[in-house]
C-alpha cells in the first residue's frame, strides 16, 4: 500500500484535472509514497461432450473356420487403428495442449470480466440495503468475514539484498490479494510483487490453512499498480464481483487483509468517504483513480479486497495517507477498473491499448545539468528504437523532449504520466529541443507490449 511521504510532484501532476485530490495544511512534500510491504524476521476446463451410445447389435457367431478367420482379420484391423490413433495422438498432443491451456486462460479471463459486467448497471448502495434490513442481499459482519477467509491470501517473497556495510542480507515482503479463479488466479498489487519480478525472486501464496504456493507470477501493470498471479490448484473458492460503479458515499465497506504482514486475515469495518480521487504513487508517478474509505489500512493491506455489505469484492486496497496525526484517509482500486487489466494480463500477459514511443531516456539529466548547458529542462533521449513510433515521427538521440500534446515535460517522470494518457494509435504534437531551438512535429503511438 502507498504511505505519502516524501515524493516530489511532477509539474504535469500539478496541472492534472480538478478532480486530482490534494490535500490542504500538510507538507507540500507529504503526496504519497509506497506503504506496500513490511520487512519481518473455475476450474476451466474444456465442455464435456454428450455422445449417444451406439445401439447393440448381435452377431451369430460363425461356427465354420472362415469365420474364426474373418473375426480375426477384423481384429487385426483395429489393432492397427488403435496403433495408428496413438501415433496420431503422439503428434498432435502437444499442440491440442497448448490449445486448451490458452482456451481456459480465455475462459477463465471471459468469467471475471462477465462477473463484473453482469452486475455493472447502478443498484441501490450497500448501507441503503444494509440500513432497510438484511433480507435485502445484505450479510452479517461475520458471513463475509468466513467468506474472506477463504478468499483472501498471504503474499510473501525473501529479498536478498547488500547493505549499507557490503554484507548480503535479507528480508520478507509481505502482502495480500484475493482468489479470482477457482483454478488458481490472484489479483494483487503490483508494488507488492516488484522486487520479485525485477529480481527473480519466488513469490510465495498462503492461504488461510496455511497451505502454501509458490506462484508464477503471470503479468503486471505498474501503472496501474495491478499484477496477477497463478498458483497450481482447483477448486478453490473464488471471490464474488460486485460494481465499483454502483459505490455511493456513505456505503458500507469491510477491508480484509494481512496488515503489517503479521497480522493475518484481519478485518477492518467502514465507509466509503469519497469517490473518483485521484492518487499519485511514487512508484509510477501517475495519477490512479481511486475511492477513499475510513476503514483501517497499513502496510500488508496491499492487494486485499474491500468487500460491500453484500460480501462483494468492490475494489482492491491500494494506498492510505500516511502521516503523522492523520488517520482513516485509505484508497482502493474500483473493481471495475481493474477487471479489464486483469484480463488482458490473463490472456496476453500485458495490458491492451497502452501507447508506445521507443525512446530511452537519460534520467540523470536534471535541473543542474540544463543550467550548466543553458538548455531547457525536459526528456533527454539517451536513443531511439529503430523502426519505433518515435524513429517514424523523426526523434533524435540528444534530443531533448519539451512537450508532449498540450502538456509541458520537464523529464522522465513527466514523460511517463502524459504519456500514459494515451493509447496506442493516438496522434499528437511533440516538441524537442535539437541543437539551438526547438521543432515541432507529429508523433503516432505504437502499442506497448509489456
Amino acid at each position: 500500500m502507498y504511505e505519502p511521504e516524501n515524493e516530489t510532484v511532477s509539474s504535469a501532476q500539478k496541472n492534472e484535472t480538478e478532480s486530482e485530490y490534494r490535500y490542504g495544511g500538510f507538507e507540500p512534500e507529504s503526496i504519497y509514497s509506497d506503504a506496500h510491504y513490511t520487512p519481518e524476521g473455475e476450474s476451466a476446463v474444456p465442455p464435456r461432450y454428450y455422445t449417444p451410445p451406439e445401439p447393440k447389435k448381435s452377431v451369430k457367431r460363425e461356427k465354420s473356420g472362415k469365420g474364426v478367420r474373418v473375426l480375426g482379420l477384423v481384429a487385426l484391423c483395429l489393432v492397427c487403428a488403435l496403433i495408428g490413433g496413438l501415433v496420431g495422438a503422439g503428434f498432435m498432443g502437444g499442440a491440442l495442449t497448448e490449445r486448451v491451456e490458452a482456451l481456459e486462460q480465455e475462459r477463465t479471463a471471459l468469467a471475471i470480466t462477465q462477473a463484473v459486467e453482469s452486475v455493472s448497471e447502478p443498484a441501490p448502495s450497500a448501507a441503503a440495503v444494509a440500513y432497510a434490513g438484511r433480507d435485502g442481499g445484505a450479510l452479517p459482519a461475520p458471513e463475509i468475514y468466513r467468506r474472506a477467509c477463504e478468499q483472501v491470501v498471504g503474499i510473501t517473497t525473501e529479498i536478498t539484498y547488500t547493505n549499507f556495510f557490503g554484507m548480503n542480507s535479507s528480508s520478507a515482503v509481505s502482502g495480500s490479494g484475493f482468489i479470482a479463479s477457482p483454478d488458481g488466479y490472484i489479483v494483487t498489487n503490483y508494488h507488492v510483487i516488484e522486487l520479485a519480478a525485477q529480481n527473480d525472486k519466488d513469490v510465495n501464496v498462503i492461504l488461510h490453512d496455511g497451505t502454501r504456493y509458490t506462484a508464477e507470477i503471470v503479468g503486471y501493470e505498474k501503472f496501474n499498480d495491478l499484477a496477477v498471479l497463478k498458483i497450481d490448484a482447483s477448486g478453490l473458492n473464488a471471490a464474488s464481483f460486485g460494481s465499483s460503479d454502483a459505490l455511493q458515499v456513505g456505503d458500507l465497506v469491510y477491508a480484509v487483509g494481512n496488515p503489517l504482514g503479521e497480522l493475518d486475515f484481519s478485518m477492518s469495518t467502514g465507509h466509503v468517504s469519497a469517490l473518483d480521487r485521484a492518487i499519485t504513487s511514487d512508484e509510477s508517478g501517475v495519477a490512479i483513480n481511486m475511492f477513499q474509505i475510513d476503514a483501517a489500512v497499513n502496510s500488508g493491506n496491499s492487494g486485499g479486497p474491500v468487500y460491500n455489505a453484500a460480501g462483494e469484492v468492490v475494489g482492491i486496497v491500494t494506498a492510505k495517507y500516511a502521516s503523522s496525526g492523520v488517520e482513516g484517509l485509505g484508497f482502493a482500486i474500483p473493481v471495475n477498473d481493474a477487471v479489464g487489466i486483469v484480463s488482458d494480463l490473463i490472456t496476453k500477459g500485458y495490458v491492451t491499448g497502452k501507447a508506445y514511443m521507443g525512446v530511452s531516456i537519460d534520467q540523470k539529466y536534471n535541473s543542474l545539468y540544463s543550467q550548466y548547458f543553458g538548455t531547457p529542462l525536459g526528456a533527454y533521449v539517451a536513443s531511439v528504437e529503430e523502426g519505433s513510433s518515435a524513429d517514424k515521427a523523426g526523434i533524435q538521440a540528444r534530443d531533448i523532449i519539451t512537450k508532449l500534446g498540450d502538456k509541458p515535460i520537464s523529464g522522465y517522470t513527466d514523460l511517463t504520466a502524459v504519456l500514459h494518457d494515451f493509447s496506442a494509435g493516438d496522434t499528437t504534437e511533440i516538441t524537442v529541443y535539437r541543437g539551438d531551438q526547438e521543432i515541432s512535429f507529429p508523433i503516432t503511438f505504437d502499442e506497448a507490449t509489456g
